[in-house]
């Protein structure tokens, strides 16, 4: 899926590896708002290896006594990386468990409080990454891709992982889509939902940037104001000002996640985006039968705190932080052409 997306600053000539270890790609949570230190649900922050988020929830379930559907956790951390993520364990009127027996090789809890609220999938403002890159074959070309970056963003492309292992979930959702399968699963329906909604707004943002319409405010782009979400439309008497505020950062020029409502751009922006839509429609009516609301995403991304070491001639350690629902992935694609 993501092969076939275009570049911002053009494919990379630079070639590169990264997740070689474990301690190569570091990702720390951010919930954004403080825990009560009281409540019904036991907090536990873990650092973990080698393990899926699912996994080591099921594995806390089980030492505490409790179903594994009591446990949740912010979001989904890889695991073919090092990270430190919170989960939330719902156990009303029980002390907190003492964790000094759990035992999970690669993994170790860090902290234990306890919240008025149990955490929900997308409930946290971002994470934290310090990722190193290896076998480096221009550090040149490498140091101005950063510069660039920093200074312009990314394509906010959704990463491979939306799609599943070979893309399997997009190909799922093409067969049901196609009527060749039925899908009850509640949980399988959004994998596959989700990702045909992410294939077409990286579609989008694809186009965008080929017709170099990525850093353009055309009239009736709907903008969104950098840090707060809000949305407006951009009318033609204002174009000349909001395509300054869009240079420095204020605002992001979005594209849709469709749903069964209207795109909500107008004239010369609302042209774009029905032209792109064309090839798929398939999907459009899907949604419209699921009955899912029309959103808004960022088509840039700006990792926000990046700055960069070099470890030695051929390798650099990169820190940066994104927001929910950001990929490190799509920073990485700009950089360097390589297998992990």
């Amino acid at each position: 899926m993501l092969a076939e997306l275009n570049f911002l600053y053009g494919k990379p000539k630079t070639t590169g590896q990264y997740k070689q270890q474990y301690e190569d790609f570091v990702v720390t949570e951010d919930l954004g708002f403080e825990l009560t230190g009281e409540g019904e649900h036991v907090l536990v922050y873990l650092e973990k290896k080698d393990y899926n988020t699912i996994f080591v929830a099921e594995q806390l379930a089980k030492y505490v006594g409790i179903s594994s559907k009591l446990v949740s956790y912010a979001g989904l951390k890889d695991r073919h990386a090092v990270t430190r993520q919170w989960f939330s364990l719902h156990m009303p009127g029980k002390e907190s468990p003492d964790f000094t027996g759990f035992d999970l090789a690669g993994c170790q809890i860090l902290k234990v409080t306890r919240h008025n609220k149990k955490l929900k999938i997308g409930a946290l403002k971002g994470n934290y990454f310090k990722i190193k890159l290896t076998h480096l074959s221009d550090t040149i070309e490498l140091e101005s891709k950063l510069a660039s970056i920093k200074q312009h963003g990314v394509p906010n492309y959704f990463g491979e992982q939306r799609f599943g292992r070979d893309d399997n979930n997009i190909i799922q959702a093409l067969k049901w889509a196609n009527g060749e399968i039925t899908v009850k699963d509640r949980k399988k329906r959004s994998f596959y939902l989700s990702a045909a909604r992410s294939a077409i707004f990286n579609d989008v943002v694809s186009k965008r940037i080929e017709q170099g319409l990525h850093q353009t405010v055309l009239e009736g782009d709907i903008l969104q104001l950098a840090q707060r979400g809000s949305w407006f439309v951009a009318q033609s008497n204002d174009l000349s000002l909001l395509q300054s505020r869009m240079l420095n950062g204020e605002v992001n020029i979005t594209a849709p996640m469709i749903g069964d409502s209207q795109l909500g751009t107008q004239s010369c922006s609302l042209e774009f985006e029905q032209k792109c839509l064309v090839n798929w429609s398939l999907f459009t009516e899907l949604f419209k039968k699921e009955r899912l609301e029309t959103s808004r995403r960022s088509i840039l991304l700006r990792p926000q705190q990046l700055n960069w070491q070099w470890i030695n001639d051929n390798s650099i350690e990169i820190n940066f932080y994104l927001t929910s629902g950001c990929y490190a992935t799509s920073v990485i694609r700009e950089l360097i052409t390589g297998n992990e």
